[in-house]
């Protein structure tokens, strides 16, 4: 008499597979965050156990179809590469995260122009704003302080292309207004009447920097900007467009030999 040992049913390793690379695909949205990079190994490693049990108790009578078993080898290889592209998915981040808070202090001291309404009004010098106009206008110029209140009210000739608008602190009214920072507004038309946008820039030195902040925040006249508000890094700063370049430089070299392992 032969005595045939009954086997336990479990999940087969195709529905295994199936459940993993639904999961990737779910964890794939956010494949920065360690917590998805964890659950995705976990899975892998799963995987690879209850494969390797299949393979120890499939019945030698009717053993498991191969192409059924090479199909779930190329899932198996799959998730193994979609672990391995996260790792370097966030050495590729952090590189770049690294790479601008270099940038950002390198910028300390540097005298920039930033593309931004908000200029200080000093105790011996007016607030001073740069305007770019398409085409000749005539605008209308509101200037309010901190809290809102405005201050100015008026309207300016403007010339195509770049130009500067000052404003002593004098008010609407003839009253002087206190130091401070002051937002301008431009409404402009041209010689039809049809409404023309007119840009505006303040220059100013960055006194900080505020690495917490992602981009990193500059701090250029009591006012925080992102690096990419910068326009321009104005004459006088030529050791700081050397550090950043190198930086740059250094920065797409990275990006060059992690792309590699990709």
């Amino acid at each position: 008499m032969t005595t045939t040992t009954p086997t336990t049913s479990s999940p087969t390793a195709a529905a295994v597979t199936s459940s993993t690379a639904s999961s990737g695909s779910t964890t794939n949205t956010g494949a920065v965050a360690n917590t998805g990079l964890n659950q995705l190994a976990g899975n892998f490693n799963e995987f690879l156990q209850l494969l390797t049990t299949q393979l120890q108790n499939q019945d030698p009578l009717d053993p498991l179809d191969t192409n059924q078993f090479t199909q779930q080898l190329v899932e198996f290889a799959s998730v193994e590469q979609q672990v391995d592209m996260n790792t370097n998915m966030q050495t590729l981040i952090s590189l770049q995260q690294t790479s601008e808070a270099t940038s950002a202090m390198q910028f300390l001291g540097a005298n920039v122009t930033i593309s931004g309404s908000s200029a200080t009004l000093g105790s011996n010098s007016p607030a001073t704003w740069s305007l770019n106009s398409p085409s000749p206008a005539t605008a209308t110029v509101t200037i309010t302080n901190s809290s809102g209140q405005t201050a100015y009210t008026g309207t300016v000739a403007l010339n195509a292309g770049s130009q500067t608008y000052s404003w002593n602190g004098q008010g609407t009214n003839g009253v002087t207004w206190p130091p401070g920072q002051y937002n301008l507004a431009v409404t402009a038309t041209g010689a039809n009447g049809q409404a023309v946008t007119v840009s505006t820039q303040v220059q100013g030195t960055v006194t900080g920097v505020n690495l917490s902040q992602n981009p990193p925040q500059l701090t250029v006249g009591g006012q925080s900007y992102p690096i990419s508000a910068i326009q321009s890094i104005n004459s006088g700063t030529a050791g700081v467009l050397s550090n950043l370049n190198n930086s740059i430089s250094n920065l797409n070299t990275s990006i060059g030999s992690l792309t590699q392992l990709l």
